[in-house]
């Protein structure tokens, strides 16, 4: 949990947002996957696709593993500014926020955030009254003003 700096309230002119729920199903993973990918292509930055796809994934999937409860949605919410791409997961368990280690070569899992702190720029966890946020950034060579 580094660097935390939420995002600003309210898009400002060339600024991009989005939203989207998903049940706690893991074949919602690929769903989201696939949608933060088309938005980053479709707001002009096709070649970060990938990665944030990428996050997307290990984000969803920590919330599926670790912060969803039965019939409770998590949400993925993907933003844009000027500078940075921001992919940002919410589920309703508080409780269990991550925490990073070094996972031993036959370890099945424990990769998930070191993805993650590879991929992004900054990334942090924000408490809710109910749940929590995970999210991640990526600063946009050039970004928006160039």
């Amino acid at each position: 949990m580094i660097n935390s700096c939420p995002p600003s309230c309210l898009p400002k002119g060339n600024d991009r947002y989005d939203a989207v729920n998903y049940t706690p199903y893991p074949s919602n993973i690929s769903r989201a996957r696939r949608h933060v990918a088309q938005l980053a292509a479709d707001w002009g930055h096709p070649d970060i696709a990938g990665d944030a796809a990428l996050l997307a994934s290990e984000l969803c999937t920590n919330a599926l593993l670790h912060g969803c409860l039965r019939d409770r949605l998590f949400r993925v919410e993907t933003s844009l500014t000027g500078n940075a791409l921001r992919v940002a997961v919410t589920d309703p368990r508080g409780e269990r926020l991550p925490h990073p280690h070094t996972p031993v070569a036959d370890d099945q899992f424990g990769r998930g955030l070191l993805i993650v702190r590879t991929l992004a720029n900054r990334w942090a966890v924000e408490k809710l009254t109910v749940g929590k946020t995970v999210w991640a950034e990526m600063d946009m060579p050039g970004g928006l003003d160039a």
